[in-house]
């Protein structure tokens, strides 16, 4: 079929370079859940296999970090997603929640869902708060841990935070725009002063020196 053609014409190293490059945290995630989706069983069996063992080459740097992402008690007190130290810290959580814990996924939960606008504006820069706060809607939206409704919810508000984003990134490309425009339409030294900018080229050219310039201008 023509889309199967298509398909075998994407060069492999443009796909990586795309998907390291081009796609920031969040739709990275996003990306890969979605890949792991369309995978067979067996071929899930496998990957599964594969990323236990690249997993095992972090356990005991991570190990009390995990330890803590699954406790209820040290999960409570994160609970301002403002804070960047917080924020960093409820990421390192999700990363490392089992797929079983259920009572911290609704802790994390009732802290997401506080959080509606997170107190971040549509101009906020790319790579900046609202970009990790995506981050961490988007993995929590895609967690096992998490009930159906709450994954459900979680996505209504990364909705919503996507938006801003989209519009945060329209406003800076208007700024972009206006910026380009008023610096196309400034005066040149052409339009201000057409015998200067010819006799200025001249001694460019033919390297006519300084003073016969000077001396052309005050005529």
């Amino acid at each position: 079929s023509a889309a199967r053609q298509r398909c075998a014409q994407l060069d492999k190293e443009s796909v990586f370079e795309w998907f390291g490059l081009h796609l920031n945290p969040a739709k990275r995630i996003e990306f890969m859940c979605g890949l792991l989706h369309m995978c067979q069983p067996l071929e899930l069996r496998f990957l599964g296999s594969y990323l236990e063992d690249l997993a095992r080459k972090d356990y005991h740097v991570l190990r009390d970090f995990e330890f803590r992402a699954n406790s209820p008690s040290d999960l409570g007190v994160l609970t301002d997603v403002v804070d960047p130290v917080i924020r960093s810290k409820l990421l390192v959580c999700l990363s490392l929640l089992g797929s079983d814990s259920r009572e911290c996924a609704g802790i994390l939960f009732r802290i997401l869902s506080s959080e509606e606008d997170c107190g971040f504006s549509a101009n906020d820069t790319a790579g900046g708060p609202l970009e990790q706060i995506a981050l961490l809607f988007t993995m929590a939206s895609l967690h096992p841990a998490f009930h159906f409704h709450q994954r459900q919810v979680v996505r209504e508000l990364l909705d919503k935070i996507e938006l801003s984003m989209e519009e945060g990134k329209r406003q800076r490309q208007r700024r972009l725009n206006v910026q380009a425009t008023v610096m196309s339409n400034k005066p040149t030294l052409a339009h201000l002063n057409p015998k200067l900018y010819i006799e200025l080229s001249m001694y460019s050219f033919f390297s006519i020196p300084p003073w016969a310039v000077i001396n052309t201008i005050h005529d």
